[in-house]
């Protein structure tokens, strides 16, 4: 039997895999390896993990997870999951870049990107990751990002770039003022997924042109500044994983189209795809 896990910072998806047949599957909080210690990490999947797989005989376990950046830090991650799944022969960390691209291209080349809370992208060989434009946090970049509209659509708001009625419900449907919203960025931790959670507001008022555009943009941006660094991005297919390309997809394609780039799949979460790939 296997065990896959796909971690993001919010949730962790975990399949129990024997053969094709999914025996069971469980949900845990999420981690974000680069802010977590090892002993953080082995805490938390004793408490939320080790109980719900001891009755499975687990041979191997396929962990991607979100801050999965480095030799170290997945050497953290295996030894906590080592201690809380003391059956596993084999246990093989990797980024949640690495779960996309399989999970989107399988064994065929492509493009393969993330848009979520944050957003990522690749060049995938159909083995192995070749080429990465580096994502560089909401702050930074991570356009298109959930965090990344939920930023512009409070800075949109605050300095009264958004029509004045729109501006007048996102206050009174969210309950924040600007000081709520500068202690949720600045002061308290989670900024990013505290902007990111504005997305429904957004959704909600998406036919507004202001908004509709406002999406537009954060999208060409991240092909501009990402998709267009790879070689032979016209020629290839852009696949999406995330709640971000899933739910804006229209917008996602008119601004892919409008830049002649070819989308390829569109997908809320890689766990089917990645079953599939473990399957085979």
């Amino acid at each position: 039997m296997i065990l896959i896990a796909d971690c993001g910072s919010t949730k962790i998806d975990w399949c129990v895999l024997n053969g094709d047949k999914v025996e069971k599957q469980i949900f845990t909080t999420g981690i974000n390896a680069l802010m977590m210690t090892e002993e953080e990490i082995k805490a938390r999947l004793a408490e939320e993990l080790a109980s719900q797989v001891a009755e499975f005989p687990i041979e191997e376990v396929y962990y991607y997870g979100a801050g999965c950046l480095s030799d170290e830090i997945c050497g953290n991650v295996s030894r906590a999951i080592a201690a809380n799944v003391p059956t596993a022969k084999k246990i093989d960390v990797n980024s949640d870049l690495l779960a996309a691209a399989r999970a989107l291209c399988g064994t065929e080349s492509g493009i393969a990107c993330i848009l979520g809370t944050g957003s990522n992208s690749c060049y995938y060989d159909g083995k192995e990751i070749k080429d990465n434009v580096s994502p560089l946090g909401y702050i930074l970049g991570d356009e298109g990002s959930g965090a990344v509209l939920g930023k512009l659509l409070v800075g949109d708001v605050l300095k009264k770039q958004l029509p004045e009625d729109l501006c007048r419900k996102f206050h009174e449907e969210t309950g924040l003022d600007r000081m709520d919203i500068i202690t949720a960025v600045y002061r308290k931790p989670g900024g990013n997924r505290f902007l990111a959670s504005l997305s429904p507001f957004i959704s909600k008022y998406i036919n507004e042109p202001s908004m509709h555009q406002l999406v537009l943009n954060a999208f060409k941006a991240f092909f501009v500044r990402n998709i267009a660094n790879y070689e032979n991005y016209k020629s290839l297919p852009v696949s999406f994983v995330g709640s971000v390309a899933f739910y804006y997809r229209n917008i996602l394609e008119e601004a892919a189209q409008s830049l002649g780039i070819t989308i390829g799949q569109i997908i809320k979460s890689p766990m089917e795809g990645l079953l599939k790939y473990h399957k085979n």
